[in-house]
């Protein structure tokens, strides 16, 4: 969509529709305000509360208006920071999170959490200062051209040169970011623009008319869908971060209940369906359960709802779920058959396609016609029994997943959890246990380093009733901590459990399984440098440290005391712990090894 599109406001046309989601707040209509006032008024209207950002030249004049605002800005310190941050409450909550920066490189340093917003599907909106309108384009001091770098990595994004264009621009980017398949929206203002006066005018109407999600399934689709689930023998339910976003968790449980299908849930899904359920094998692909990438493998159907058959599921896509058909539900109709060819595609909201489904379902139901799975159930419990999660415990030392698997039981399935990314972010995807949604947070897709504690911060800002745990590695440590600055001086008390082996972990794995052990540049020294507990001290959290397993419980019980400031627990866990089980990037998701040298054993005469 251009932007040219997309600022069409004078006359009706099918694509237009009232402002909805984009709340309608109070302040007055055609005031004589400057273009830093509208624009901190449309945030008002728009519903922000909270901001995440730093100031700087090109953004200022904003920040003068915002002093007044009911909004709360949290100084970060790191831009980066602050797009994660939004992206972490965002994830939490389901409402779009914002951040601002300056020109050049403010806006630069979030390009991380706008493309990692992107690849998950976060409703995120970036608001950036840029250098006057007639600078633009000359190389002015701290000028980047931001559109043109994020073009690729937001879903839609605008430079704002007239002041009187703030309003409609920010409300379009608050609808554009949630609605259909939820995503960042940046919006570049020029300072000449935040200087200049306008008059505020809050749309009551966006027109958008290269802009139309479709949320309502084909009723067509639908019954294709439910005749191939009657005629299935093995089918799946194959569930993405979608189902999370469409906020479906209740309609998919339902659905699963009513035809006795089972379930595997992605990294973007977990808590989409409770782990404590019969049905559920947990997560599928390259760190995946055994039973849920033999389901996979094996089944003749894969209902894949808000998934995106990534390569981490699939593995070799020539060898994966051979014998499948495929139903393929998505609001983003470009995700349809882009990796995966789908049998009966379905364009619409997870929530509504799951509906429908049921009723569809419930209505064969009534007249006698229901699948029959009963030997593939089977089949799978039986895989499931055989090869549970499981880890070594070793001789001497702290495993990593014992700490995790204490820290699931003692903060409970009501807690947030957040991850950084590597080893740590398996073992969270595992052993915790995972009962509700928006209960788990990570970077999925782009997998970045640092996300957990600017994340967790932004969690706890949206959710402050709730206890939230950043599970972070030594190494996504070092690139973020120093939000905890942040944390401390907001107010905001996030606890973060340090799974510290003194390795870039998952790399070393990589190192270890296909280098011949040559461990080149994965040594962090973290046990000796820094010293996380001193670190933690200095930015005026608590500092713990844990080495020896009978000790777990309490220093956990511990933090879950402390609840004024945040709390770092140094857990100085064995080097050598690996993440099984494992299929070896591409290869065959039929080459998945449960542990080193052990490969189950499922073979199809087994149905």
């Amino acid at each position: 969509m251009s932007e040219q599109h997309a600022g069409q406001t004078t006359r009706p046309n099918p694509g237009q529709r009232a402002a909805q989601g984009v709340p309608q707040g109070p302040a007055p209509q055609g005031e004589s305000v400057t273009g830093a006032q509208s624009l901190v008024k449309s945030l008002e209207h728009a519903g922000v509360t909270e901001i995440f950002g730093i100031p700087g030249g090109a953004i200022l004049p904003a920040y003068d208006p915002l002093f007044d605002s009911s909004i709360r800005h949290i100084l970060v310190r790191h831009e980066q920071g602050a797009g994660h941050a939004a992206q972490g409450y965002a994830a939490a909550t389901g409402k779009v999170g914002v951040c601002m920066a300056t020109s050049g490189p403010g806006a630069t340093n979030l390009v991380t959490a706008l493309a990692d917003a992107h690849m998950d599907s976060v409703p995120l909106v970036a608001i950036t200062g840029q250098v006057g309108a007639s600078m633009i384009g000359t190389d002015a001091f701290q000028e980047a051209d931001i559109r043109g770098i994020t073009m690729p990595i937001t879903k839609h994004n605008f430079l704002v040169t007239d002041p009187a264009d703030i309003p409609r621009v920010v409300a379009e980017a608050f609808y554009i970011a949630s609605t259909g398949r939820p995503g960042p929206v940046l919006v570049d203002v020029a300072k000449s623009a935040l200087q200049a006066q306008t008059t505020f005018t809050w749309p009551k109407e966006l027109s958008l008319p290269g802009y139309r999600p479709v949320t309502k399934p084909h009723a067509k689709q639908i019954r294709e869908a439910t005749r191939e689930i009657l005629a299935a023998h093995k089918p799946v339910l194959y569930v993405g971060g979608g189902v999370i976003r469409a906020r479906a968790s209740r309609e998919l449980r339902t659905l699963a209940e009513l035809t006795g299908m089972p379930v595997v849930t992605t990294l973007m899904a977990r808590g989409a369906f409770p782990d404590s359920h019969p049905q559920h094998l947990g997560m599928p692909g390259m760190h995946g359960t055994v039973a849920a990438v033999a389901a996979l493998q094996k089944s003749d159907l894969i209902i894949s709802l808000g998934a995106r058959f990534d390569d981490r599921v699939t593995g070799n896509l020539d060898s994966f779920a051979p014998h499948a058909r495929v139903i393929h539900a998505d609001i983003d109709p470009a995700e349809i058959g882009k990796n995966r060819v789908a049998d009966v595609p379905i364009v619409g909201d997870a929530r509504e396609v799951i509906a429908d489904l049921v009723v569809a379902l419930q209505t064969e139901q009534e007249q006698g016609r229901t699948g029959d799975y009963e030997p593939w159930t089977t089949f799978l419990a039986g895989v499931k029994e055989r090869y549970p999660l499981g880890y070594d415990t070793p001789e001497e030392g702290l495993a990593p997943q014992y700490v995790i698997e204490r820290l699931s039981a003692i903060a409970g399935p009501e807690a947030v959890y957040v991850s950084g990314v590597g080893q740590h972010q398996m073992w969270a995807t595992h052993f915790v246990q995972y009962e509700n949604p928006n209960t788990w947070l990570n970077s999925g897709g782009l997998g970045t380093m640092g996300y957990a504690v600017p994340a967790a911060m932004g969690a706890k800002v949206a959710r402050p009733e709730a206890v939230v745990w950043a599970i972070d590695g030594d190494g996504c440590f070092q690139m973020t901590n120093q939000e905890l600055a942040t944390c401390t001086i907001e107010g905001i008390p996030i606890k973060v459990a340090l799974i510290n082996n003194e390795s870039l972990g998952m790399v070393r794995q990589w190192q270890t399984l296909f280098y011949e052990g040559r461990y080149s540049n994965t040594d962090l020294h973290s046990k000796r440098v820094p010293d996380f507990v001193k670190l933690a001290e200095a930015y005026g959290a608590v500092g713990l440290t844990c080495d020896d397993p009978a000790d777990v419980d309490a220093t956990i019980r511990k933090a879950m005391e402390i609840n004024d400031v945040p709390v770092v627990i140094d857990f100085r866990v064995e080097r050598d712990a690996m993440v099984w089980p494992m299929v070896a990037a591409g290869t065959s998701n039929d080459e998945i090894k449960y542990a080193r040298d052990l490969a189950p054993d499922f073979e199809e005469d087994e149905l």
